[in-house]
């Protein structure tokens, strides 16, 4: 590899790990304020005095200034790694999503992006099983168990939504994705793989909550029950991390949905000279679209019971997604001849 490709590569990379916590607060600053909104409350209107803007930042800031303490009969080791696993998960998914048309704007196209991008993504199980059972903490370890359960549960709907996608695309690459959705018509209009497959965005976007763990699906934290789960005993800038990587992942997962469904940086009737500059902001409000979705999920569904939790993968979740990728395997068998 030359100089220039090792430096380029190094830009890449420095612009991903700035994104990750820029993104965790944005989208943590938003959800204050849409929930408030939509709860009919004020929320922090402090930090920062203009709407609290600067209240998320205030915490990380706290979090950061807090002892670091690790359990006596706890793995040393393994308890300080788990949370540096969560967060790398959530790092190496932005390595295959394209922020534009320019190949300035990705770090890696690889052919079989879609099914690395999901790969890596479920990582972040370990990295919790790790926190679970490093604790030697009852509650801490039963909340792992719990989050390996259902993240092993929703990993299915969530791989098998996106396999319809491919096979509508004929590409696992996530650049080919886009470009075959901006050549897919109906009716001589051009629209995103979201119309012919709102039922498989409908389920991804269902087993992406599920798999970050949030509300209505937050039964491995459950704070009544398991006071956090598998993260009781993290403190100070570990306890940060996995805060962070909730965010992160939502912001990530976002952005493949938005990509693989949406169009990602595609925007119909846009030149290509000006797809350079219109490309990642398409993308990014695609993303802000999902995020706002999961947003809007946790604000108005209560927290499930463990087993709605699990019947709604197995008997609905999965047999959606099955039946998804034969209508969708059909319609192209038809449309090939």
């Amino acid at each position: 590899m030359e100089a220039a490709q090792l430096v380029e590569l190094a830009v890449k990379l420095v612009a991903v790990m700035l994104l990750v916590p820029a993104a965790g607060l944005v989208l943590g600053y938003t959800e204050l304020k849409v929930m408030a909104h939509m709860q009919s409350r004020l929320g922090p209107m402090e930090a920062g005095r203009f709407h609290g803007w600067a209240q998320l930042i205030a915490d990380g800031l706290k979090f950061l200034q807090k002892e670091d303490v690790v359990p006596q009969a706890a793995d040393r080791f393994v308890f300080k790694a788990a949370p540096a696993v969560v967060l790398i998960s959530t790092f190496s998914l932005l390595v295959v999503i394209p922020f534009g048309s320019d190949s300035r704007l990705w770090i890696e196209n690889l052919d079989v992006g879609l099914f690395y991008a999901l790969a890596v993504g479920a990582l972040g199980v370990i990295g919790v099983l790790m926190a679970g059972w490093a604790s030697n903490n009852k509650y801490s370890l039963i909340g792992a168990l719990r989050a390996a359960a259902q993240l092993m549960a929703y990993e299915l709907p969530l791989v098998l939504a996106a396999v319809a996608v491919a096979v509508q695309a004929q590409s696992l690459s996530l650049v080919g994705i886009v470009e075959a959705q901006a050549n897919f018509k109906i009716a001589g209009i051009p629209v995103p793989y979201v119309i012919p497959q709102f039922l498989g965005f409908v389920i991804f976007v269902t087993a992406s909550v599920a798999e970050l763990s949030r509300t209505p699906f937050d039964m491995p934290i459950a704070e009544s029950e398991l006071v956090t789960g598998p993260y009781t005993e993290y403190t100070g800038f570990r306890f940060l991390f996995f805060f962070l990587a909730e965010y992160a992942g939502m912001f990530a997962l976002s952005a493949i949905a938005a990509t693989i469904f949406l169009g990602g940086y595609w925007v119909p009737g846009v030149p290509q000279n000006l797809s350079v500059i219109v490309g990642p902001i398409a993308l990014f409000a695609k993303t802000g679209l999902v995020a706002f979705i999961m947003m809007w999920i946790r604000s108005t569904f209560p927290r499930l019971r463990e087993d709605q939790l699990q019947q709604l993968a197995w008997k609905y979740l999965i047999p959606l997604s099955l039946l998804n990728i034969f209508l969708v395997g059909t319609g192209v068998a038809l449309a090939a001849r």
